[in-house]
């Protein structure tokens, strides 16, 4: 049976205080096992309280506002922001490099301008002209792949300490229309889309782990993800 994916709407009803409490003694242990996963490949100095600390909050915030999912529904939902919750704590304390550091500063200095004079975030154009730059050479700024400095002699691909934040393609899009385009581009997609493009891009889960919670092949996610992008793309250039 597919997971009724529509449950996990924020406007679902809130659960009791008991409810709450009783999922979050359920699960507990899967924040623990996430927790020391993420623990084992990370840097040096995250103190495993921490990751357990988020992890919690994440869970916690899970049980409060979704009252609905059946319980495999709920453990796959909670599972996934749990994760996404510590691996973003991981990427916030990797420091960028000094080059990508300016370039972000700077871009992002550009872009408040913008806001301060008109009231709204620039598009692509107004913010390459405010730049000085060309709007393809904006393009490619933002999809240059910005390295972190590693903190250990020993590199680890694997960790997402160690990651590169390079813009996906999904990334590249959002930073290049901040008006509100894209957002109206992605609502016209259908759920199911949205939906890959959300446990990807923004709860950094992997194409297995997709898989698992819509119950398809790992092919087939990457097929959903490719037309999801296709599409989302061929709206914008309309």
């Amino acid at each position: 049976m597919k997971h009724d994916q529509s449950v996990f709407s924020p406007a679902a009803a809130y659960c009791s205080q008991a409810e709450v409490e009783d999922k979050v003694r359920r699960f507990m242990p899967m924040v623990r096992k996430a927790a020391w996963h993420i623990h084992g490949s990370g840097r040096d100095g995250l103190e495993i309280d921490d990751l357990l600390q988020v992890g919690l909050i994440a869970l916690t915030e899970c049980a409060r506002r979704h009252s609905g999912p059946t319980e495999d529904g709920f453990a796959a939902y909670a599972k996934m922001r749990v994760r996404g919750a510590m691996v973003d704590v991981l990427r916030k304390m990797a420091p960028e490099t000094r080059g990508s550091m300016k370039r972000r500063q700077r871009h992002d200095a550009a872009r408040s301008q913008f806001q301060a004079l008109h009231g709204r975030e620039p598009g692509a154009d107004e913010l390459a002209a405010i730049l000085g730059v060309a709007q393809s050479d904006l393009v490619k700024y933002l999809a240059e792949p910005i390295r972190l400095v590693s903190i250990d002699d020993e590199y680890d691909e694997h960790s997402p300490a160690f990651a590169q934040d390079v813009p996906s393609p999904f990334e590249a899009l959002a930073e290049r229309e901040q008006s509100g385009e894209l957002a109206d581009v992605l609502a016209t997609l259908p759920e199911r889309l949205q939906l890959v493009l959300q446990l990807y891009f923004v709860e950094e889960l992997n194409l297995a782990e997709i898989a698992a919670v819509l119950e398809v092949s790992v092919p087939r996610v990457h097929q959903l993800k490719a037309d999801a992008l296709k599409r989302a793309r061929e709206g914008l250039e309309m």
